[in-house]
């Protein structure tokens, strides 16, 4: 079992780690709403991480094949979404900055719930088929999923899932502490519109891929 522990803990962190469009629209979304709202947000992505996971070592290279003539369109689609959700998010802080009365109060711009965090991030995490195919060439080239073995399976999931949760939940944390030092309206100005721009530049770096 401690074989698939670490294993699995490897893997987590390995997918998690590299920050990317999502980890910085994470951290953004942290600074201008609530720690709460971030961390159920971080477990969404967390959760897609474990999900896919468990579709590695259940499925292993047969997971793969499936998923990769997808990589292109859901690359095109993931692309798209995020730069959805930066326009909207510098559209917002705009209009916030314009507005003084905004400015002053800046959580009445009705933010997403926890729930609607958690599934949004959730959403926008599996539309990355490239984790699966991640995880099922390491399961594959390790012989983590070479026997049926259940429990090794379970462990291994499990622990994947705590690895990535637990970096995505010290994202979330430093964006908590990014939005509590830059409390000012121009401070949140030059915030959201920075983090926008990094993820309309991540995302087109998706689409280039693609």
């Amino acid at each position: 079992m401690t074989g698939h522990l670490v294993a699995g803990l490897v893997a987590g962190y390995g997918i998690a780690v590299p920050v990317g469009a999502v980890a910085t629209y994470l951290v953004a979304l942290t600074a201008r709403t609530s720690l709460r709202v971030g961390a159920s947000a971080a477990l969404g992505v967390a959760t897609a991480d474990g999900l896919y996971a468990l579709v590695a070592t259940v499925a292993g290279a047969a997971a793969a094949r499936v998923v990769t003539p997808a990589v292109g369109p859901l690359r095109l689609l993931s692309a798209a979404v995020l730069v959805f959700l930066a326009l909207r998010a510098a559209r917002a802080a705009v209009v916030r900055y314009r507005d003084p009365g905004e400015a002053a109060a800046p959580r009445a711009e009705h933010p997403p719930t926890p729930a609607r965090a958690y599934v949004t991030f959730l959403g926008i995490t599996l539309l990355n088929p490239m984790t699966v195919v991640y995880f099922a060439a390491l399961v594959v080239g390790t012989g983590t999923g070479a026997e049926p073995d259940r429990l090794g399976q379970a462990v291994f999931t499990g622990a994947a899932f705590a690895a990535s949760a637990s970096w995505q939940l010290l994202l979330a944390g430093g964006g908590a502490l990014l939005g509590r030092a830059l409390t000012g309206r121009r401070g949140r100005l030059v915030t959201a519109l920075t983090s926008s721009a990094v993820i309309t530049a991540l995302a087109a770096h998706l689409l280039a891929g693609a």
